[in-house]
């Protein structure tokens, strides 16, 4: 599997919907465990949610700063 692209490919689905976004900060591995529909080795599944949760956190981290200086 090819991580870096699943990333990617989660972190698209996850933040253009508002109601998979919450689901996944409350459960970020059962979210990406029904996302990704397989069973996958516990060591991939931590590090696919680590890798959301950071792309995730610095997108709203970029999105706050641009409102902040009057950005969007």
């Amino acid at each position: 599997m090819d991580i870096k692209a699943k990333v990617d490919e989660l972190v698209k689905k996850i933040t253009s919907d508002e109601e998979l976004l919450s689901k996944f900060k409350s459960d970020p591995s059962g979210t990406v465990k029904d996302l990704v529909g397989v069973e996958i080795p516990s060591d991939q599944l931590k590090t696919l949610t680590d890798g959301i949760t950071a792309k995730v956190n610095l997108d709203n981290l970029s999105s706050g700063i641009g409102k902040l200086f009057g950005k969007k």
